[in-house]
């Protein structure tokens, strides 16, 4: 089975207003089929920690359904939070979407 790879490309301020809306579209693309879920945070220019829990709880409804999430394109700020909280850890983050490409390309 080939894998299905959707991308969500938030964009602004990834707060507690948007965290409902994305963590929806994730769970409308795990419903759907879509076992690889790219991130692609080149158009968000901040992100608080509602984002970052939407971040964790896409995470574990991708995981949940066998997928796997990744994410890219990531700005200081969002790094910053990133590392403060220990989530770079825990997410597959990549430069850009090419390098995304070039990973999961068989």
């Amino acid at each position: 089975m080939n894998p299905v790879v959707k991308i969500v490309q938030p964009s602004g301020i990834l707060d507690g207003m948007k965290a409902t809306q994305f963590r929806q579209e994730i769970s409308d693309i795990v419903e759907n089929g879509g076992n690889i879920v790219l991130i692609d945070f080149k158009d968000v220019t901040f992100m608080d920690s509602s984002g970052l829990g939407a971040l964790v709880l896409a995470l574990k409804t991708v995981r949940a359904a066998g997928g796997k999430l990744f994410i890219c394109s990531i700005n200081e700020q969002v790094r910053m939070l990133f590392e403060l909280t220990s989530m770079d850890r825990v997410f597959e983050i990549f430069p850009n979407r090419e390098e995304f490409n070039n990973a999961i390309s068989p």
